[in-house]
C-alpha cells in the first residue's frame, strides 16, 4: 500500500478500506471546515484512513455559466487549513500544467480527472511534484488500458499512482461499474472506487448532471466485497443547494451509517481471507 507517502494520514494500521471524501468543489472556508469536522470525527472512531478531497476548481462543466470556483488561490488556501487545522491530508483535482505545481504546495494528492487522464503532459506534471498522483480511468477506457496511464507516472520518475475507477459510459447518459476491472487495475496500482461519480446520469438536457444518490451504498458495499483498497465519496450538508454535483453526492448527515456498514463488511471480508 502507498498509505505511507501521504503526510498526516492516520488509522493505516487499521486493515481498513481509505477514504477520500468531501464536498465536490470548495464553495467557501465554512463549508470546507464544517464537513472536514464530521468526517474526521466518523473516521477516526472508526479507524478509516482519511484524506479530505475538494477541487479548487471545476474546469469541466456543461455550461459556461456552471459554477467553476470561488478563485484558485482562495481555494487552495482553504485546503491547506483544512489539513493544518485537523492535521489530515488533502486530495485536488487539476487541469492544466500549471496546475500541477500551483496545487502541489498546498495538497497531498494530485488527482487526474476521467477526461483529461490520457493527457500525458498533465500526468506527467503531476508525477513530477513528487506527490501521490490519483488518476481517474477515463469513462471511455478499459481497465486494461490504465496500465499505461499508471507507466506514465513510472516513466516520470515516480511509483506514487493510484487508480480511481468513476464508472463507464452505458449509452449517452447512464455509468455502470464493471467490477471485473478492480482485481485487473489492482495488478497496476492501489485502486479506489468513485462511489457517487459513479452514478451520475451525464448529459442530461437541461446541461445539469443527474445522479442516483439512493444507489450509493450498493456500490459501495460492492466495491468492498470486490477489494478495492480505497472509497471516494462526495458529501455535502445540503446537496440540493451544493454548487457542482449535487445529484449524485451523500447528504453529510448519512455518511456514519454508510462507513459503519461498509467497516463491518470490510472486517468480514479480512477474516474470510485470513481463514
Amino acid at each position: 500500500m502507498i498509505l505511507q507517502n501521504i503526510p498526516n494520514i492516520k488509522n493505516t494500521d487499521s486493515n481498513n478500506f481509505f477514504l477520500l471524501s468531501g464536498p465536490c468543489a470548495i464553495e467557501s472556508e465554512e463549508m470546507a471546515l464544517r464537513i472536514a469536522e464530521k468526517v474526521v470525527k466518523i473516521t477516526d472512531a472508526l479507524k478509516i484512513p482519511y484524506i479530505f478531497k475538494g477541487s479548487f476548481k471545476k474546469a469541466n462543466r456543461s455550461r459556461i455559466d456552471s459554477f467553476t470556483g470561488i478563485g484558485d488561490e482562495k481555494a487552495l488556501k482553504i485546503l491547506k487549513k483544512v489539513s493544518d487545522t485537523f492535521g489530515i491530508p488533502t486530495v485536488t483535482d487539476i487541469h492544466e500544467v500549471s496546475d500541477a505545481a500551483k496545487a502541489a504546495e498546498y495538497v497531498d494528492v494530485l488527482q487526474i480527472p476521467a477526461f483529461l487522464v490520457r493527457q500525458t503532459d498533465l500526468v506527467v506534471a503531476a508525477a513530477k511534484t513528487g506527490k501521490v498522483v490519483n488518476l481517474k480511468k477515463g469513462q471511455f477506457m478499459s481497465p486494461a488500458a490504465m496500465k499505461h496511464a499508471v507507466q506514465k507516472v513510472k516513466d516520470a520518475g515516480s511509483d506514487k499512482a493510484w487508480i480511481t475507477d468513476r464508472g463507464t459510459m452505458f449509452g449517452y447518459q447512464d455509468m455502470v461499474v464493471d467490477f471485473r476491472g478492480i482485481p485487473e487495475m489492482r495488478e497496476f496500482a492501489p485502486t479506489i472506487l468513485d462511489v457517487t461519480h459513479s452514478l451520475q446520469q451525464p448529459n442530461q438536457t437541461i446541461g445539469v448532471t443527474g445522479g442516483r444518490p439512493e444507489m450509493i451504498e450498493t456500490i459501495a458495499r460492492a466495491g468492498i466485497v470486490n477489494n478495492v483498497d480505497g472509497l471516494f465519496i462526495e458529501t455535502h450538508f445540503d446537496p440540493a443547494n451544493a454548487k457542482s454535483d449535487g445529484a449524485n453526492m451523500l447528504h453529510l448527515d448519512n455518511l456514519e451509517s454508510l462507513l459503519t456498514n461498509l467497516s463491518a463488511i470490510r472486517k468480514t471480508i479480512v477474516n474470510l481471507l485470513i481463514f
